[in-house]
């Protein structure tokens, strides 16, 4: 069964629990996107010194691709920030989704950086002709940064594939969509140096188009979670497997699943026994909840519901009266007043309702008891609610 999220004990908790495991995760993230800041900073101030002096759009066009990098870095700062905060009151899962979001802003303006991109160089190349001739020094600008935007995105996507954080996965890949760009300049560039002046504004608008389709594809990803898109089939199937093959469980269905940042919640009906009591029915649950969380670590949560019968096709006990009504039958049945029953049990199965009364000692003899039974055989013959009354009989004090 889920814990009560919503209570500050809860909330408590889960911040006591934490902080070693949440707090180095938070630091290592920080960390990834301090040294990103301080690397794009370095290139962003030397590709557009470079590139206004030796006369390279396709060079200023990826200045202004790592400048969006350091925008993005202090979104993700932000987010990484906020992400960390241990779950309130008023966030009973957590913060993050904040890094949801952070991916989602940083996809769209990388998709707005590389629109401006194309814009500017499809207007350069409409007048070609006039563009002063590329220097020497934007392919040693190109180069160096090509160099060091592909190191810095195999040392992030190593420490965000180990934090498993879908934002700093997105900002590592973001770093090698950077190192690609790079790449384009330096071959546009090249071809400008051997006097083909319209490679470097052709470079641009690639790396702008490459920009476009990077900004698009984290938004897009962002969305899906927002919108509570489950997992794949295959990691599904493998939460199936741990809670069906639980001690227990005879069945389950409506397994749900959504993704929140970095982990992962998950939903459950399980089929028990029917007739084994509520407590034993929780252990089970719990335990299928406790399996779960230590067979597949990204997941963050799961609420088991327990099922006395698969009602996924609906519960039609719900129609069928409360407890009180149906005691009242039995005093009916029974000529007898529920004091005068140690226990009553109902079964609410299908569309009807089984009952397990309990008589305490002495209640009656042998041949009262026989003749209990009878007037139970004739009252079930019509009976709208009940399809069996099951009577025993305590032969001592408790």
């Amino acid at each position: 069964m889920s814990r009560e999220t919503h209570s500050d004990t809860m909330a408590d908790t889960q911040a006591a629990g934490a902080p070693s495991k949440e707090g180095a995760r938070f630091r290592d993230g920080q960390r990834i996107t301090q040294v990103s800041v301080a690397v794009n900073v370095v290139l962003t101030t030397m590709q557009l010194l470079v590139g206004f002096a030796a006369h390279s759009q396709s060079l200023i066009a990826d200045a202004m691709h790592t400048l969006s990098d350091i925008v993005a870095d202090g979104f993700v700062l932000f987010a990484n920030r906020k992400g960390a905060e241990a779950a309130d009151a008023d966030h009973p899962y957590g913060h993050g989704r904040f890094e949801t979001a952070a991916s989602l802003v940083l996809g769209l303006l990388l998709a707005g950086t590389g629109a401006g991109i194309l814009v500017t160089a499809a207007g350069r190349l409409q007048d070609i002709g006039s563009a002063p001739p590329v220097g020497i020094a934007a392919m040693w600008a190109a180069l160096f940064t090509l160099a060091a935007k592909e190191g810095l995105f195999r040392y992030m996507l190593a420490t965000a594939e180990r934090l498993r954080s879908p934002m700093l996965v997105a900002n590592a890949w973001h770093a090698r969509a950077d190192a690609l760009s790079s790449l384009v300049v330096a071959a546009g560039v090249g071809g400008a140096l051997l006097g083909f002046n319209i490679a470097d504004a052709v470079a641009a608008i690639v790396v702008g188009a490459m920009i476009v389709r990077a900004g698009l594809k984290f938004a897009w990803q962002a969305i899906r979670e927002l919108i509570d898109t489950g997992l794949s089939a295959e990691e599904v199937a493998a939460i199936r497997h741990t809670i069906a093959s639980t001690s227990g469980v005879l069945g389950m269905h409506e397994l749900r699943t959504r993704r929140m940042a970095h982990q992962v919640l998950v939903d459950a009906h399980v089929q028990v026994n029917p007739r084994i009591s509520v407590s034993e029915g929780h252990r089970v649950a719990e335990s299928a909840r406790r399996r779960v969380l230590d067979k597949h670590p990204e997941v963050l949560d799961v609420l088991v519901h327990v099922d006395a019968e698969n009602d996924l096709l609906g519960n039609a006990a719900v129609a069928l009266p409360d407890r009180a009504v149906l005691l009242a039958r039995l005093r009916e049945i029974l000529a007898a007043e529920p004091p005068d029953f140690e226990r009553t049990t109902l079964h609410y199965l299908g569309t009807r309702v089984e009952a397990e009364v309990f008589l305490p000692p002495g209640f009656a003899d042998p041949d009262g008891l026989a003749a209990l039974r009878r007037r139970v055989d004739v009252a079930l013959e019509n009976d709208p609610w009940f399809i069996a009354i099951r009577l025993n009989q305590t032969v001592a004090p408790s």
